[in-house]
């Protein structure tokens, strides 16, 4: 497992963009796939996107496709999700995940997780 650290939260207006940021330990995030999920208030938590171990395939929730963008820094240990365009109903916790090489839709399939960051879209 890998600790994760999540950062870039915040309460922004719609239309807006914010970048999240999740910071891994250890030596071996090179070899984990990393998932970015959120959980709305009252709402079962969701995928959002997804990376490779590689960074070379990525994957996006439809209701985020076009807006975000993940990515992943190795040297850096770091995990992005850039949001551009944001709407109220992307208000959410957003947690990072980990799981070994291959990305993954499904929550279950990460073994670990982050503590969360809150981002708030106002109309």
């Amino acid at each position: 497992q890998v600790q994760l650290v999540e950062s870039g939260g915040g309460l922004v207006q719609a239309g807006d963009s914010l970048r999240l940021s999740c910071v891994a330990s250890g030596r071996t995030f090179s070899s984990h796939a990393m998932g970015w999920f959120r959980q709305a208030p009252g709402k079962e938590r969701e995928f959002v996107a997804a990376i490779n171990w590689t960074g070379e395939n990525t994957y996006y929730a439809d209701s985020v496709k076009g807006r975000f963008t993940i990515s992943r820094d190795n040297a850096k240990n770091t995990v992005y999700l850039q949001m551009h365009s944001l709407k109220p109903e992307d208000t959410a916790v957003y947690y990072c995940a980990a799981r070994p090489y291959i990305a993954s839709e499904r929550n279950y399939e990460y073994d670990s997780w982050g503590q969360g960051t809150q981002v708030t879209v106002s109309s």
